[in-house]
């Protein structure tokens, strides 16, 4: 995140692409609801009239998986009509002629049929985001999770540097992460291309310092694997261990059938989680770690803001702290880490190997926290990034993009597309929240949400079961008819193992994130008619059927 949240409610305008905020981040969008309340302008632009759009002075109900058609035609508005900020423009980024000649192309008549708005609502939009600055962008996983996931976030850091929003308070490009401490997670090199702080495992200088710093030789130079080929190698052999950490891959990845495959192809397979879950059956091992309130350490929010955490209670049994757990691995390997507290692994570690965090230390963090970079022990933190467009790379660049379709598009066999998240009352795959008999109460089953128009066609009353089928498996669960989808969409969640929609999903991905399209596939949808014993088929009898 490139502001922090507090400056949410000083902004005047908002754009929310791709983000349902009520429920996926709902703090965050109280800040949001409370500066609109104040007088802010909100523009909100998904394919869901969702709680947000209430709040919103314009939807944009784009179909699935045409934001970069939109944000073009935006963007074309934009330059035409002169409505950019030159200065901006000229002083602090390059490449304006090779996006003016891409989005030339995209005008608002030419985007429509693509994108689902009509031509004067883009301009009205385009104008709309121009008439006030700086204007807060805020995205979530409906612009990442497709095979163009790189290029909707490209195309947004676009429209953004177009009108002179970046480096400034009140603007910038928002990611909202899609889970706690994922800022956190990616801070500490849990990424396959750098050390901790973002230090690229490519550059020799970062590799010799870390080399020292470890006392060990021969460090990779080149980048890891990613997920999806990690469990591919565990298929074809090329990895044959395999140590997941606090992930329930066998619910949260596309194509569960093929999920399930990859880890029972494991020759060995450890879990080092809080819980048992559906991916722990597969372990040979697993390590009970300590929760995040059995934990001292820290957690990085979407503002880069480090923050404390304070244990709470006592780890049960055998569940250990995870940094005590990986240093007892290491140990077994030969390795003394010498530092035995998060207290010291952060002071003497973390913070005296990356820049970014030189100045962030536990004992000035025992307050409100720090936001980085914080480069040394007297700077305040960093609000907001690329001030005064000062860009890391030097001067901003335009990266043109052009329009292309989700992987799988509907055909006459598989007529709706499919788009899935999250639902406010549950977390992920409950591992956590589904130990809770409150938040059962108040949902505990999936649905599969679809238009009052396609529910009348196909003859499909509120709460009545319907089969949803794709080419990879099928799931029975209940309808929920509701005005928030439009016509030719459904949309669930992966909350629930029977009903989970990554029994449908389509594992293909973008070619350079890897992160697979959960937001776009094409699925069947059929009112089912119970048995004569009032039974339904399960997930995973359905999928097995599809196989065969």
């Amino acid at each position: 995140m490139t502001n922090s949240f507090g400056e949410f409610d000083r902004a005047k305008m908002f754009f929310v692409i791709g983000s349902n905020m009520t429920e996926a981040h709902p703090v965050a969008s109280t800040f949001l609801k409370n500066a609109v309340k104040k007088g802010a302008k909100l523009i909100v632009a998904d394919p869901r009239r969702h709680k947000l759009v209430d709040y919103a002075d314009l939807h944009l109900q784009l179909k699935v998986g045409s934001d970069i058609a939109l944000i073009n035609a935006l963007m074309h508005v934009i330059i035409e009509e002169e409505l950019f900020d030159p200065d901006f423009v000229t002083e602090n980024t390059e490449g304006f002629t090779a996006l003016s000649a891409e989005v030339s192309k995209a005008t608002p008549e030419a985007m429509a049929p693509i994108c689902g708005i009509e031509a004067d609502t883009i301009r009205r939009a385009a104008r709309m985001l121009a008439s006030v600055r700086p204007a807060m962008l805020c995205y979530t996983l409906g612009i990442t999770e497709h095979t163009c996931g790189k290029n909707n976030v490209m195309s947004v850091a676009n429209l953004q540097m177009l009108l002179g929003n970046m480096g400034v308070e009140c603007g910038g490009v928002n990611p909202l992460r899609g889970q706690n401490n994922v800022q956190g997670a990616c801070d500490m090199g849990a990424l396959p291309g750098v050390f901790h702080g973002y230090q690229k495992v490519t550059d020799p200088a970062a590799r010799a310092k870390f080399e020292e710093a470890w006392n060990v030789t021969g460090l990779p130079e080149t980048p890891g694997l990613m997920i999806p080929h990690m469990m591919e190698g565990l298929e074809d052999k090329k990895v044959r261990a395999f140590w997941i950490f606090g992930e329930n891959l066998a619910n949260t990845e596309p194509d569960i059938r093929k999920v399930e495959h990859e880890l029972a192809s494991a020759e060995f397979l450890i879990c080092q989680d809080i819980f048992l879950n559906e991916t722990t059956k597969f372990a040979d091992v697993v390590l009970p770690a300590a929760a995040w309130s059995e934990n001292d350490g820290t957690f990085t929010n979407s503002e880069r803001r480090v923050n404390r955490v304070r244990t709470a209670s006592t780890p049960p049994g055998e569940a250990r702290p995870n940094w005590w757990i990986f240093r007892e691995i290491a140990k077994r390997f030969g390795h003394q880490w010498p530092s035995a507290s998060a207290r010291e692994i952060w002071d003497n570690e973390i913070s005296a190997l990356a820049p970014n965090f030189k100045g962030i230390t536990y004992g000035r963090i025992e307050g409100d926290g720090l936001q980085w970079p914080c480069p040394s022990a007297d700077h305040p933190g960093t609000p907001f990034l690329h001030k005064d467009g000062r860009f890391t790379h030097g001067k901003g660049i335009f990266n043109p993009t052009a329009w292309t379709p989700p992987a799988e598009v509907t055909d006459e066999d598989y007529p709706f597309v499919l788009s899935t998240g999250r639902r406010l009352y549950h977390y992920h795959t409950r591992t956590q929240t589904g130990r809770c008999d409150g938040l059962n109460d108040l949902l505990g089953e999936e649905t599969c949400d679809i238009s009052p128009a396609d529910a009348r066609r196909l003859g499909i009353r509120q709460a009545e079961p319907v089969r949803v089928s794709s080419k990879r498996g099928a799931v029975t669960v209940k309808a929920r008819v509701t005005p928030e989808i439009p016509e030719g969409m459904i949309w669930m969640a992966f909350h629930f193992r029977e009903g989970n929609a990554n029994w449908l999903t389509n594992p293909a991905y973008d070619p350079e994130t890897l992160t697979a399209e959960y937001k776009a596939c094409a699925v069947q949808v059929e009112k089912v008619a119970p048995a004569a014993d009032g039974s339904v088929e399960t997930a995973e009898s359905l999928t097995a059927a599809a196989g065969s």
